[in-house]
């Protein structure tokens, strides 16, 4: 294990995300030497299961062969090229790729790095689509309560959570929200769908006054990450697609957390059998191994930049734009989605682990038990403030690496978790909500 010295000199040289630095004087950073499976391993030898998938990335485990072979495959052939003017193999086959897989009609796809820069191209696109479609008007947006879709000033504009958009306000255009169709705020009685429905009531409210001014309605299907991992109905979805047919506004679909099977199906999307007009990827896409993201979107709006004028073109690039890297990494991981039939296989674990997970669900701490797909998440009443740092550091003894939203606890585990890897995880929160409650 690295001495103290070296922590030391970590916590001054590298500043961390989404982190307030003055907490690791007292809280040790969590030095990790590699990876296998499911499973982290820090210089001693200790071991962490991965039960977040390293901030929900990691797909089918880290090192993994296949992945790791088509990397070294492509070094040997081209690391990296300039995507403008340029194009190579890899970023041509993941297109088609995903153009087959992806809800019909999602032809072209603009690749970036990461997801809050996903979550600028949809909405760069979307205004500019009205803009030469000579409706200059529409360039506003609208979002779901407790939505979060990044941390770029764009993607702030559109992220309703107070923590990540107060601090940056003065410099963040500021659109609507609406109520979100959180299932947790069903009044009683009411199930799920039905709230869903009267949730897309309120959306429809909005665009009935609006409209006009509105470029997209931008989304988290599903599932709502940052909101403490918020699910709802799909019903929401299906309303809120024929209403932005409707009054002429776009759909956005920020897929980046929930694609790549996360919620049961490979897109969210799928479940509510719709199209949206733009579609964000990232995180899972490369299965945890580089950054790649990408916004696939329809030939109609494609169309409206297809001109002579360069004025008229999508305005807007990254310098790794298509990484030839990344991409292999992404053919590798659609591989193993295939191969592997990777969403069966995947009903098959989430079955087991809602049949071991039961004491948890039972536990009389434990609130608002919720499952999609691969991803369970639930409240716990606690009388302790620092909860979630308290879950945190009490789960590393357990072997779990946990990462606490407030008290809302999660598992979001790579997809190749085994039965006696779940039977370890339930076993282990178990034993820390006991010593938190």
């Amino acid at each position: 294990m690295p001495n103290a010295d070296f922590l030391a000199r970590s916590r001054a040289a590298v500043w961390h995300p989404c982190t307030q630095m003055k907490r690791h004087e007292t809280l040790p950073l969590v030095p990790i030497e590699r990876g296998q499976g499911v499973w982290l391993y820090d210089f001693d030898g200790k071991r962490y299961l991965d039960a977040v998938s390293s901030w929900w990335v990691n797909l089918f485990g880290h090192c993994n062969p296949r992945i790791n072979a088509a990397i070294t495959d492509q070094l040997g052939k081209l690391e990296h090229v300039m995507l403008a003017g340029f194009t190579h193999e890899p970023v041509v086959m993941l297109s088609e790729r995903l153009a087959q897989l992806a809800p019909a009609g999602l032809g072209h796809c603009f690749y970036a790095s990461d997801g809050a820069s996903a979550t600028e191209i949809a909405l760069k696109m979307s205004v500019h689509y009205w803009r030469n479609s000579g409706k200059p008007g529409k360039h506003n947006f609208i979002g779901l309560q407790n939505g979060y879709h990044g941390e770029t000033l764009g993607a702030l504009s559109v992220t309703d959570v107070a923590l990540f958009k107060d601090a940056y306000s003065v410099l963040v255009k500021q659109n609507a929200t609406v109520m979100s169709p959180d299932s947790r705020n069903a009044a009683a009685g009411e199930s799920a769908r039905d709230y869903a429905v009267r949730c897309a009531g309120a959306l429809e409210q909005h665009l009935q006054r609006h409209h006009d001014s509105i470029a997209a309605f931008i989304v988290e299907p599903l599932v709502q990450g940052a909101a403490g991992m918020a699910m709802y109905h799909p019903i929401y979805l299906t309303r809120a697609r024929a209403l932005c047919d409707q009054y002429k506004v776009h759909l956005i679909a920020d897929e980046i957390a929930v694609g790549m099977g996360r919620t049961g199906t490979m897109f969210a999307c799928e479940q509510a059998e719709i199209t949206p007009d733009f579609m964000c990827l990232s995180k899972g896409l490369t299965g945890g191994y580089l950054p790649l993201s990408v916004v696939m979107t329809t030939d109609d709006i494609y169309q409206a930049f297809y001109a002579d004028e360069m004025t008229h073109g999508f305005l807007h690039s990254h310098s790794y734009t298509g990484n030839p890297l990344a991409c292999r990494a992404a053919l590798a991981t659609l591989d193993i989605f295939a191969q592997d039939d990777v969403l069966a296989a995947n009903r098959g674990k989430a079955a087991y682990l809602n049949r071991i997970v039961q004491p948890l669900r039972d536990h009389p701490a434990v609130r608002n038990f919720r499952h999609t797909g691969m991803i369970w998440a639930f409240e716990v009443d606690s009388p302790h403030a620092d909860f979630a740092q308290r879950c945190f550091s009490l789960a590393l003894e357990q072997e779990l690496l946990l990462r606490p939203m407030g008290y809302t606890l999660y598992f979001m585990p790579p997809y190749i978790i085994s039965e006696t890897e779940m039977d370890r995880l339930v076993a282990g929160t178990l034993s820390v909500i006991e010593a938190l409650t």
